[in-house]
């Protein structure tokens, strides 16, 4: 159930802007982004995208992960997307014109067949869990935050490389957007305990069935996530609102930028 507070809210980021307007949410797995995308594109004659279906395909990953570090096969993090792909999706889309909308099947881990859109739409809304995310000073990248980091990247290089990417180019794509909307969670536990949920929806089990082992794997790969997602709670983030949500998903509380 969406709160009708968040449609309220992309509604009025909307109005008065002539042309398509673009929108970001941005939040952490399982903060409900994809979710507040969806419906209020449907409310709003407009077409919802996920920052997810321009990952890099698999093989581009793995000549990345070969050159640079292995940590950059794993799809997620600042410098595993297409910006090039997403810019071209959004010229067509804010010039209403007819776009095919890239698609990522993440099941197979690899890029699938885009969709035709047949332009048109009012507003853009895109969710990206690291939409409107600042780079971290350099000096912040010395200290590992989880176990992923302290033995699979202890030169390091992978941090220091994401960062990077996501001080130049990033920083550019996010330029584009006229508003971000930032879901918050209450905490970075809230997150496993999301992402389970939603891993124990797929599974057709109750949240507390899921099995232990999956949870075990889900918080390992959670911590690819972790470092970024930290520093945007604590307000690493350039967005237009903030919506502090609880660990029910009910929004708490608004601050604008």
């Amino acid at each position: 159930m969406i709160d009708p507070a968040l449609l309220h809210l992309i509604d009025a980021l909307a109005a008065g802007r002539e042309g398509p307007v673009l929108i970001g949410i941005a939040g952490a797995q399982g903060s409900g982004k994809t979710t507040l995308a969806r419906a209020a594109a449907a409310r709003a004659d407009g077409v919802a995208l996920s920052l997810d279906d321009v990952y890099l395909a698999r093989a581009e990953r793995a000549r990345l992960a070969a050159s640079t570090h292995p940590l950059l096969a794993v799809r997620g993090p600042p410098g595993t997307h297409d910006l090039e792909l997403a810019d071209a999706m959004l010229d067509d889309l804010l010039a209403g014109r007819p776009a095919l909308l890239p698609r990522f099947d993440k099941l197979a881990d690899d890029r699938a067949e885009p969709e035709r859109f047949a332009g048109g739409a009012r507003v853009v809304l895109m969710d990206g869990w690291c939409l409107g995310a600042t780079p971290q000073a350099d000096a912040a990248l010395a200290r590992p935050v989880n176990a992923l980091e302290r033995e699979q990247d202890p030169d390091r290089i992978w941090r220091g490389w994401v960062n990077a990417a996501l001080a130049s180019r990033y920083q550019r794509f996010f330029g584009r957007f006229d508003a971000i909307v930032h879901l918050a969670a209450p905490d970075f536990d809230t997150v496993l305990d999301w992402r389970c949920e939603q891993e124990a929806g797929l599974m057709g089990l109750a949240p507390g069935d899921l099995p232990a082992e999956r949870r075990e794997a889900i918080a390992e790969f959670i911590q690819h996530f972790e470092r970024i997602t930290r520093h945007m709670l604590a307000g690493g983030v350039a967005a237009t609102v903030t919506v502090r949500l609880d660990a029910g998903r009910r929004v708490v509380g608004f601050e604008p930028a």
